[in-house]
């Protein structure tokens, strides 16, 4: 595979990214479904509520990182959460994530954010290894709790 190229998506990617984020629901248990995928994106990209960074490698479409706005009252500060993250697999352990996150904190940083923050499922260890040796710290002085509505 040739060197990867992470770039910020816009509307005219979201035939390449509806793809990778079927895929991506596909990975966490949910049933494909390409047309709702390019809704669900098309959707939140119209409305500017989300970001995309999609990556490319050998003209492939072969990853992308989905952030959305949060805001923390205690910090006085605007963060991006890194929602979604997905590396084709036939593109896994060649850098993608690496260059995925790399593109996210550069697109942080341009927005003036205090930072960037995620979650990932408990047994999720390969992508936990790679978020502390990129110098991300786990959080243990807060509960995270849900309501389903």
């Amino acid at each position: 595979m040739s060197a990867v190229r992470v770039r910020r998506a816009g509307a005219d990617d979201l035939d390449l990214l509806a793809p990778l984020f079927d895929a991506y629901r596909v990975f966490y248990g949910q049933e494909s479904d390409l047309a709702a995928a390019h809704r669900f994106l098309a959707v939140r990209q119209a409305a500017g509520e989300s970001q995309l960074i999609l990556a490319e490698a050998d003209g492939e479409a072969v990853g992308f990182v989905q952030l959305y706005p949060f805001f923390s009252s205690v910090r006085l500060a605007r963060l991006l959460v890194l929602n979604d993250l997905y590396v084709a697999e036939g593109a896994r352990r060649m850098g993608v994530a690496r260059a995925l996150i790399d593109g996210a904190a550069e697109l942080a940083r341009d927005r003036g954010c205090h930072g960037l923050m995620l979650e990932t499922a408990e047994d999720n260890h390969a992508a936990q290894t790679l978020y502390e040796k990129l110098g991300w710290e786990q959080q243990t002085d807060f509960r995270v709790y849900t309501l389903r509505i």
